[in-house]
C-alpha cells in the first residue's frame, strides 16, 4: 500500500521534505523597499468559509522540527496573524497562560526573514517593519479592520497585483540548509541506518512521520492525523524508539503524505463517516473512471453508467482499448480516531476486473420501473446505501466499506443489508409510499450474490411468472388482490396492503386464503365481464403457482422473494391499461 502510494507522489510536481502546498487567505502588501500598503484577501472573497489562496510549494516544518529547541517556533515566510501581526484577544491568551509562546513564535519568524535576507533582500524591509511594534500595529490594525482571524494564514506580496514572495525559487536553497541546522530530539545520528520499509534502501529513518489532512470531517484531527506513529510503549518493540517501528526515510514518508494529502483533496469522496480514495497505475482520461460511475448523481451525469460499463468492458476483451489493458487500480476506505489514521480497507486489481464488477454490480442492482415497461434509473452507490436506513447519518461505517467492497470487488454483501432494504421496504409499503427502487435492486442483488441455489438464476428485472419460490408468488398474489380492490372501490384508503401485508409477509397461510374469499365480493362489483374474468384467470394462475397450499411462516429471505413479488406483479399491472381484458373477453365471444 505505501509503495503504491509513493509511486503515485512521483506524478506530483514536489514531494521533497521541508515543502508543502498550503492555502493561505490574506496578503500583506509591502513595496520593493518596505512600505506597507495595504492587506488584501485571496481566495474567494466575501464567502463564509473562504479557504484562500493556494500556494504550490512553501516551506514546512514537519512536527518534530516545530517543537524541538529551547524555544518556540513557526514555520517561515506563511504563518498565522496571530504569529505575523500579533493579531490575538489578549485576555483570551492571558486566561489561557499568557502570550509569551505568541511572543517566541514571532520573534523566531523574524529571525527566518532576517536570516533569509542574504538570498531573498527584498526581505529586508518586511523584517524592519515586523520588528518595529509601531510598525506591526498598523498590520494588526489593518487585519482587524479586514475582519481576519488570528488563525488565518498570512504571506507577503510585492505591490498591489505583485508577485508573491514565496513563489520565488530564491529562498529554497537557504530553507533546506536552514533546516538541516534545527536541533531537534527527534534528529540523532544515533539511531544509525536500517533498510527502510518501503524501498529497501538503507537510510536513518525519520523518528516521527508528517501528517495527513484531510479527515477532519470524519474523526481526523483537524491539525493533521498521523498514518504511521509509536507515541505508546505499546505500540514499540525491540526497544526501537518512535518510528524506527517502522523505519523509512524522510523522504519516503514526505512522499506518502503527500499522495494521501494530494488524493484526500482532489480524489476522494465522504461517505457516511469514511472517505474513499482512490487511483490507478497509469493517468486515466475522468471519463474513462469506473468507480466515477458507480457514484455520480443522476445529475452529474446521464444514466447510462451501465451501458458504459458494458462497451468498456468489451473494448477490453476485444483488445480495442490496448492503452488500458495493463492498467490496474488502488482504492483505500480511510477515517480518524483518536489522532490517527484508520485504513478501513485496501482493495487492488486489474482494470479489466474492475470495470467487470462495476458492470455486475449495475447488472445485479436492474429492478423494473415502479410503473412497469421500463427499467429503473441505475442506482448509484449512495442511493443503495439510502435504502437501507431513514437517514444516511444512521449509516455505520463498517456498513458502509463493507458495501463499497462489495461494488468494487464483486464479493457478497454484506449480511444484514437484506434485512435492512427489507424493513425500508416494508414500512414504504405499509405507509402506502412508493417503493424504493434501489431497495428492490438490493433485495433482488442479495439472492444473486450471498443466497446461490435455484432462486439465484430465476429473479430477474422484471415480473417471473416461473420463478420456483412458493414465498415470490404469494408476495404476486398479495399485488393481484390490492389490483381487484382498488378497481372494483378505488381509494379507499386503509385497503388489504395497509392491513394486512405484514402478516401476509410473514404468515402467508393464515392470511392470503381469507383475503381470497374476499376478493370475490370485489370482482363481484366490477361492471365490465372481460376484467372479471382477466382477474380471476390472474388469480387462478398465481394460486397455481404456489402449490396447495401457502407456506405457514416465511424467513428473512422468503420474506424478501414475497416483497419482490409483490413489486414486481404490481409493475406488471400497470403496464396493462383497463380496458384491454374486456377488449380481448370481446374478441373471443
Amino acid at each position: 500500500m505505501l509503495n503504491h502510494l509513493v509511486e503515485y507522489a512521483k506524478r506530483l510536481e514536489d514531494v521533497e521534505p521541508g515543502f508543502k502546498p498550503k492555502m493561505v487567505r490574506w496578503a500583506a502588501v509591502f513595496s520593493e523597499s518596505g512600505e506597507f500598503l495595504d492587506v488584501v484577501e485571496m481566495g474567494n472573497v466575501g464567502a463564509k468559509k473562504n479557504p484562500g489562496r493556494a500556494f504550490a510549494k512553501c516551506p514546512d516544518l514537519a512536527q518534530a522540527e516545530l517543537v524541538g529547541g529551547n524555544s518556540p517556533r513557526c514555520h517561515f515566510l506563511i504563518e498565522t496573524a496571530e504569529v505575523v501581526a500579533l493579531l490575538y484577544d489578549k485576555k483570551t491568551l492571558e486566561r489561557s497562560g499568557g502570550t509569551e509562546k505568541i511572543l517566541g513564535k514571532h520573534a523566531f519568524f523574524i529571525e527566518c526573514l532576517k536570516a533569509a535576507e542574504r538570498d531573498l533582500p527584498v526581505l529586508e524591509g518586511i523584517t524592519r517593519f515586523l520588528a518595529t511594534e509601531s510598525d506591526l500595529s498598523q498590520l494588526c490594525v489593518c487585519l482587524t479592520e479586514h475582519k481576519a482571524a488570528p488563525s488565518d494564514k498570512v504571506t507577503f506580496q510585492l505591490g498591489i497585483g505583485g508577485p508573491f514572495v514565496v513563489e520565488s525559487d530564491a529562498w529554497h536553497e537557504w530553507w533546506r540548509t536552514f533546516r538541516g541546522t534545527l536541533s531537534t530530539s527527534k534528529r540523532s545520528s544515533s539511531r544509525g541506518t536500517t533498510p527502510c520499509l518501503v524501498t529497501g534502501v538503507s537510510v536513518e529513518p525519520a523518528a516521527t512521520h508528517p501528517k495527513i489532512e484531510g479527515l477532519s470531517d470524519v474523526g481526523g484531527s483537524g491539525v493533521g492525523t498521523v498514518l504511521v506513529g509509536f507515541d505508546k510503549d505499546a505500540f514499540t518493540s525491540y526497544g526501537l524508539e518512535q518510528s524506527a517501528n517502522a523505519p523509512m526515510s524522510e523522504e519516503t514518508a514526505n512522499a506518502y503524505r503527500a499522495a494521501l494529502n494530494h488524493l484526500l483533496k482532489h480524489q476522494s469522496r465522504t461517505l457516511a463517516g469514511a472517505k474513499v480514495v482512490h487511483w490507478f497505475k497509469d493517468k486515466l482520461a475522468v471519463e474513462d473512471d469506473p468507480l466515477a460511475w458507480l457514484v455520480e448523481s443522476e445529475k452529474q451525469v446521464e444514466r447510462d453508467a451501465n451501458r458504459r460499463a458494458a462497451e468498456m468492458l468489451s473494448a477490453l476483451r476485444s483488445g480495442k482499448r490496448p492503452d488500458l489493458a495493463e492498467n490496474r487500480y488502488f482504492a483505500m476506505t480511510l477515517s480518524g480516531a483518536g489522532g490517527r489514521v484508520m485504513v478501513r480497507d485496501w482493495m487492488e486489481g486489474s482494470f479489466e476486473e474492475l470495470v467487470s464488477n462495476v458492470n455486475a454490480w449495475f447488472d445485479d442492482l436492474a429492478i423494473v420501473h415502479r410503473e412497469g415497461g421500463r427499467l429503473a434509473p441505475e442506482p448509484k452507490f449512495l442511493a443503495v446505501l439510502g435504502a437501507t436506513v431513514r437517514e444516511l447519518k444512521d449509516l455505520p461505517p463498517p456498513f458502509v466499506a463493507s458495501m463499497w467492497r462489495a461494488a468494487v470487488r464483486g464479493g457478497p454483501f454484506p449480511q444484514n443489508a437484506l434485512a435492512l432494504a427489507l424493513r425500508r421496504t416494508v414500512i414504504s409499503i405499509i405507509g402506502d409510499d412508493v417503493p424504493n427502487h434501489a431497495g428492490m435492486g438490493l433485495m433482488k442483488a442479495f439472492h444473486f450474490r450471498n443466497q446461490g441455489g435455484s432462486n439465484m438464476s430465476d429473479l430477474k428485472p422484471m415480473l417471473n411468472e416461473g420463478h420456483p419460490a412458493p414465498a415470490y408468488h404469494c408476495g404476486r398474489l398479495m399485488a393481484v388482490l390490492a389490483a381487484i380492490q382498488r378497481a372494483a372501490l378505488g381509494d379507499v384508503g386503509a385497503g388489504v396492503v395497509q392491513r394486512y401485508y405484514a402478516a401476509a409477509s410473514t404468515t402467508p397461510a393464515l392470511v392470503l386464503g381469507r383475503l381470497v374469499r374476499t376478493a370475490q365480493f370485489h370482482l363481484g362489483k366490477l361492471d365490465a365481464p372481460g376484467l372479471v374474468y382477466w382477474y380471476e384467470e390472474k388469480l387462478s394462475s398465481v394460486w397455481g403457482r404456489i402449490g396447495d397450499a401457502p407456506p405457514r411462516t416465511l424467513g428473512l429471505e422468503e420474506q424478501s422473494l414475497f416483497a419482490l413479488g409483490y413489486y414486481q406483479q404490481l409493475a406488471d399491472l400497470r403496464t396493462k391499461k383497463p380496458d384491454e381484458p374486456a377488449k380481448k373477453e370481446e374478441a373471443h365471444a
